[in-house]
């Protein structure tokens, strides 16, 4: 059976621009993005037209950041997506390959990440799983350790293109300022071999719920269409103090050390 034309919008350079400045997307400011292509419609040039697009906008003074995580760059043990038999796991650990920030692919982020993480002079973060990586005059002061509170500092703004609040890895940053258990974490080591290390437990859970407050309760640009999707642009700390004030209230977790 032949596969049914796009229904569109057909969406282009031009348009995506035109409509991330209609949005409020400043030149020269620091824009955490996180990002759908399949939301915003037929993209003619797929991510690199919106990498393009996004960049333009901010201009030569402007820096495009994105999340380029690796998740699978952990323990065999939990894996459940899918998972893979006990009898690899001894093997798995001691053959897989360690982070390297210029070649490690990212995973489970979407397709634009993974293309800003290739972009011609980005630079990437240091943690073997929850990197990020930058694009223009202040990728570098963003650096290697703790990115988020870099972007926080920077008053940087996120921008969300079709994603929901789960992807909003800002929240995470509260998580490391509020109460929380500490877990165990395996993942290959820098130097070869395998390593445990202890780090905060992070979760999405109830992202949702607490973007849906954050909304109600502060300045969130709610716009679009960006393309086809549905877009929200929000001041990185407004949303990591909303944060760290509703996570102890609504999901209370044990500090456990």
């Amino acid at each position: 059976m032949p596969t049914p034309p796009p229904t569109g919008p057909l969406v282009t350079r031009g348009t995506l621009v035109e409509d991330l400045r209609r949005l409020g997307v400043r030149t020269g400011e620091t824009l955490l993005a996180h990002t759908s292509l399949r939301s915003l419609g037929w993209v003619n040039g797929g991510a690199v037209t919106v990498v393009e697009s996004l960049l333009e906008t901010l201009g030569p003074d402007g820096t495009l950041v994105v999340p380029t995580q690796t998740g699978d760059l952990s323990d065999p043990a939990l894996w459940r997506d899918p998972p893979v038999p006990e009898r690899w796991w001894a093997e798995i650990r001691a053959t897989m390959p360690a982070y390297d920030p210029r070649i490690t692919p990212t995973r489970g982020v979407g397709v634009i990440p993974e293309t800003v993480r290739t972009w011609p002079g980005a630079l990437r973060s240091a943690h073997p799983q929850t990197s990020f990586a930058a694009v223009g005059p202040r990728a570098a002061v963003i650096g290697e350790r703790s990115p988020l509170a870099r972007l926080e500092d920077l008053d940087a703004r996120v921008l969300m293109l079709g994603t929901g609040y789960a992807t909003c890895t800002g929240f995470h940053l509260a998580e490391y300022r509020v109460p929380a258990p500490r877990v165990p974490v395996g993942r290959p080591a820098p130097g070869g071999g395998w390593e445990v290390v202890t780090e905060v437990s992070v979760t999405s859970d109830r992202f949702g719920e607490l973007g849906h407050d954050f909304e109600r309760d502060r300045p969130v640009v709610l716009g679009g269409p960006v393309g086809a999707a549905r877009a929200r642009l929000f001041p990185l700390r407004e949303a990591v103090a909303y944060a760290e004030r509703w996570l102890p209230v609504h999901r209370p977790r044990e500090e456990e050390f």
